[in-house]
């Protein structure tokens, strides 16, 4: 008994010391709307931050700290001195609204309308504000960045270019980590390609569910939302972002079965010229550790116990020199 009574005191305090940042977070409600979002704000521990770091999630229902995930990349900004602004997406947490009924053009138009309330804010670091950005941001933050003369950089994380070419990336590199034969391999590319097609022509929920052949079907909202994004495509923005002449980190990850990082490494290099840095690390989609992604009890584990080894080597400390490096 006292031997498993050490074993639990040791592990609670393993878990409570893995999950304490030096960081300071207090919620904060955003009114954009007839609405509001429901966010946090990060600060360094000490002293006033000198900028103001605007996080854009990327697919699914995000909640503001991603279900505390988020915890390392708010300590390297709070380290470096700078303040984060995160909100759950609409219809998440306290956020009003539904992200399944936007379309990119709407949620860069939430990132602005948030950016305006942080403005508004005198206690708010926005003398700099960066615009961080994480997969289906991709589709946003050029968007943001066009439209807009204040800010003064981005950090783009496995970020695509093109909605439809994403998803015919996404959809081979699964079946080649499922060592799909030749046969599966057919069959799911024919039923995207019907999918594709049926996207093209506007077809309802209910076409979509009696041609599709996918044992796990898009429910109704999701196919709404498909439906209004799928010929995103970042090229436009990116060129009319360059404008801008603002520095672009782009953190990608060489085992990134989402997302071709090539195309958007070259794309990106194209378009931004010498604005753009990129970056590669050991790391899945999300920047983590591949293990964590082909493991889903390994990630649970360290998530719980130990969040910042969820991430590969040196993502934090490249994103800290980042911001360490703006003037």
């Amino acid at each position: 008994m006292v031997a498993i009574a050490l074993l639990i005191i040791t592990g609670t305090a393993v878990v409570i010391f893995g999950n304490t940042y030096r960081y300071a977070q207090r919620e904060v409600s955003i009114p954009v709307g007839a609405g509001q979002l429901s966010g946090v704000l990060i600060t360094p521990r000490d002293g006033r931050p000198r900028g103001l770091v605007v996080m854009v999630h990327g697919d699914a229902a995000v909640e503001a700290t991603m279900d505390g995930l988020y915890g390392p990349w708010f300590e390297g900004a709070a380290d470096s001195g700078w303040a984060t602004l995160s909100w759950s997406k609409p219809g998440v947490g306290g956020s009003d609204g539904d992200w399944l009924r936007q379309s990119m053009a709407d949620r860069a138009a939430e990132v602005s309308a948030v950016l305006d309330w942080a403005r508004s804010r005198p206690e708010l670091p926005t003398g700099r504000v960066v615009l961080w950005g994480a997969s289906q941001a991709g589709w946003v933050l050029p968007k943001v960045v066009a439209a807009r003369s204040d800010l003064d950089g981005v950090v783009a994380v496995g970020t695509a270019i093109n909605w439809l070419r994403q998803g015919r990336y996404h959809l081979e590199a699964g079946l080649a980590d499922d060592d799909a034969g030749p046969a599966e391999r057919a069959a799911a590319i024919t039923d995207s390609e019907r999918t594709v097609a049926l996207l093209e022509r506007g077809a309802s929920h209910e076409e979509y569910r009696a041609a599709t052949a996918d044992p796990d079907p898009m429910p109704p909202a999701r196919w709404g939302f498909v439906g209004r994004n799928f010929r995103s495509d970042a090229t436009a923005d990116l060129s009319a972002a360059a404008k801008r002449g603002i520095p672009w980190s782009l953190m990608i990850g060489d085992h990134d079965r989402n997302v071709d990082v090539a195309e958007t490494e070259r794309v990106y290099r194209t378009i931004l010229g010498s604005q753009v840095t990129p970056r590669r690390f050991a790391a899945a989609h999300s920047m983590a550790r591949p293990v964590m992604e082909d493991s889903a009890p390994v990630g649970f584990a360290t998530g719980v116990v130990w969040p910042r080894a969820l991430l590969a080597p040196q993502v934090i400390e490249h994103y800290r020199a980042t911001l360490d490096a703006l003037p």
